[in-house]
């Protein structure tokens, strides 16, 4: 059974002792009277509402006590709140995905099911949506539920469709991300782009990437757009709309410490903006991914600064799957003299998988059988005797620049 607080079981015993006080002494008012009720059925209301956000709905203690100050959460009977979770369970929702919902919009327990929620329910079912799919998305952004069908939800669709075409393109969108549009905006800006010249399909990827960006304030919007060209962007490149992508994500404290962590590495803030220029999203990475990278390819293959810049787009690589294999096969046949110390970081990097095995590997089987279990992972550096340490760079000397 839920238990008072301790402030607030004090306050109710300062309350009774006052009013048995007061009785004595004959002093008892009927406001008084009327204060005292109020307040304790305030508190039953309070305790009976924590109670069943735990028992119903699976929240932690610490969590019901922090919903149950919303004050649009205010039932004296399970009755609707009931009605609410059947339909959630009935449509595939699981107690954790209900639990997230409430913790979000707790007000949705008071929502009339069948009017409110269930077309919502069935519209996005209608749009695409699997059973487990919706179940999911709802779970991570509650609005959907929460906002008009007729003024949100329908428009919202309409906007996302009349440029994604696809139903299957607008349910990925919003499977993605939470989107919330303004009609008028997402017009302004969209109208804004074509007239620079950005293409229809360059928007549509724009807008299945960072719809957001394209419900921004008009004259940020603006703002950002021209910034992108007077950098020298062409519009019928889809670099373009990255850029604008990009500015829209970072503001101005984190782009200028991504700055800072690329000049600890020795790049010139022109050689930074030349790599912006080539390959925006370079801006948008984890500082945490930069800094790995960026000691892994400089401090450890010891490819130079400038090598980098000159293809930002190995930034974006995954080291699992891309970066650390290859080098690895690479760092072999530099240690054992088969390949010249001033390979080319792009000859290594960029080119296909199939192409990457034909150059390095297969060429070079025949020396090191162990080259292919080495791209697999299957076989560590170690395994051969060889490693990333500062003394096998000092063995290749230095690697050369492109």
């Amino acid at each position: 059974m839920f238990c008072l607080s301790g402030s607030r079981l004090a306050l109710k015993m300062n309350v009774s002792l006052l009013l048995i006080s007061n009785f004595k002494s004959g002093i008892v008012p009927f406001h008084s009277l009327f204060v005292i009720r109020s307040f304790s059925s305030n508190l039953n209301e309070h305790s009976f509402i924590i109670s069943y956000l735990i028992n119903s709905c699976g929240l932690t203690l610490k969590s019901a006590q922090s919903v149950s100050k919303n004050k649009l959460l205010r039932f004296q009977t399970p009755e609707r709140p009931d009605s609410v979770l059947r339909l959630l369970r009935e449509h595939g929702f699981t107690i954790s995905q209900i639990s997230k919902i409430v913790k979000t919009r707790p007000q949705l327990l008071l929502a009339h099911p069948e009017k409110t929620l269930l077309p919502k329910l069935e519209f996005l079912r209608s749009i695409g949506f699997s059973r487990t799919g919706l179940s999911v998305m709802v779970s991570r952004n509650p609005d959907f539920l929460a906002r008009s069908l007729e003024r949100w939800l329908i428009p919202t669709y309409e906007i996302l469709k009349s440029v994604l075409v696809s139903d299957e393109k607008v349910v990925k969108t919003l499977n993605n991300r939470f989107i919330s549009f303004l009609p008028k905006r997402f017009s302004n800006n969209y109208s804004l782009l074509r007239e620079f010249g950005v293409s229809e399909s360059s928007i549509s990827y724009l807008l299945s990437r960072s719809p957001e960006a394209m419900s921004d304030e008009v004259s940020k919007f603006a703002v950002r757009v021209e910034k992108v060209m007077k950098l020298g962007f062409d519009p019928s490149k889809l670099n373009f709309v990255e850029a604008v992508r990009v500015f829209h994500g970072l503001s101005s404290k984190s782009w200028d410490q991504k700055m800072k962590v690329y000049k600890r590495f020795g790049l010139s803030e022109d050689e930074i903006w030349s790599m912006f220029r080539k390959y925006p999203t370079f801006m948008a990475l984890s500082e945490k991914n930069v800094i790995d990278t960026m000691d892994f390819l400089v401090c450890k293959m010891g490819w130079q600064p400038a090598a980098v810049a000159k293809f930002p787009l190995v930034l974006g690589f995954n080291s699992e799957r891309r970066i650390t294999p290859r080098c690895s096969v690479v760092r072999v046949l530099l240690l054992k003299g088969l390949i010249k110390a001033d390979v080319h970081l792009s000859s290594v990097l960029i080119p296909s998988e199939k192409l990457f095995l034909e150059r390095f590997v297969t060429k070079y089987q025949e020396h090191v059988p162990e080259l292919l279990d080495i791209f697999h992972k299957k076989m560590g550096l170690t395994q051969l005797g060889f490693g990333f340490s500062f003394d096998d760079a000092f063995k290749i000397s230095r690697l050369k620049n492109v």
